[in-house]
């Protein structure tokens, strides 16, 4: 049976995506702003666009961050993606939901707290404040995210896929990278692009491992906004943006794209 939407719940799905976005809309229309403040539109110009492209520095924080990021990730998907095959060889269910739990118990932790942990740690373990701080916490917190979202696709397998390629005499190897990564790839891309960011995202873990000379973006925009409001950061902000955009619809196709691969080899 169909069901219909009602114009309630239709205004209701707007009222919710104006007050998301509005916010959003607001900042990029005001970094294209000559006058220099976001109270008034005086006329429309590249410059702060342009003072983004000349700032080295801030250049260099770009790059660190997107460095972090995606080698994070990386790490963070094939170190997921066993420990989510970890979990789902568990024979037990309440050992399984036991690991589920600390897993999940990670994620759902303030990030104040896995921050100030890892402080506490890299400072005992005599681990200087800086590249690899970041890059270690980032992995860590991304680890969690990555296996819940495999997971799920893994409990969705039937167990007779893996049976009928070790009667067909598939080597273990075998009926790992040729039947179960491949059924699980729309959750290993999820975990990637979800651990992707948020590292990219993370402002609260990173400000308590990072040294100094050494700063990702969302620690340099509240650097920015401590000083006073700037348009180089609506313009910062705007770049972010569209960048995440980009990223949504790469996983929007990929995701896709499997999507018909699956509905194929059901056929």
């Amino acid at each position: 049976m169909e069901r219909r939407t009602t114009p309630f719940a239709k205004m209701y799905l707007i009222a919710i995506f104006i007050i998301l976005y509005a916010p959003i809309f607001f900042l990029i229309f005001y970094s294209f702003n000559s006058g220099g403040t976001m109270s008034h539109f005086k006329g429309f110009t590249l410059d702060w666009y342009r003072s983004l492209l000349d700032d080295k520095r801030l250049l260099i924080i770009v790059l660190n961050t997107f460095a972090i990021a995606l080698i994070s990730a990386l790490i963070a998907t094939i170190v997921g993606v066993f420990g989510a095959l970890a979990i789902y060889s568990f024979k037990k269910r309440q050992t399984k939901n036991t690991v589920l739990s600390l897993n999940n118990i990670l994620i759902v932790s303030p990030d104040v707290i896995m921050g100030a942990s890892f402080l506490i740690l890299f400072t005992i373990a005599g681990i200087h404040l800086g590249f690899m701080s970041v890059l270690l916490s980032h992995i860590a917190f991304s680890i969690p995210i990555v296996v819940l979202l495999v997971l799920p696709k893994l409990n969705e397998m039937q167990p007779s896929l893996i049976d009928a390629a070790k009667d067909l005499g598939a080597t273990e190897w075998q009926v790992l990278t040729r039947v179960i990564f491949p059924y699980i790839t729309p959750g290993i891309f999820a975990g990637f692009f979800m651990a992707l960011t948020y590292s990219l995202d993370d402002f609260a873990v990173t400000f308590f491992v990072t040294g100094n000379g050494f700063s990702t973006l969302s620690v340099e925009i509240y650097s920015l906004a401590r000083r006073g409001i700037s348009l180089n950061i609506n313009a910062l902000s705007t770049v972010l943006f569209l960048f995440t955009m980009i990223l949504i619809v790469i996983y929007y196709f990929l995701q896709q794209r499997s999507h018909v691969k699956t509905m194929g080899v059901r056929k």
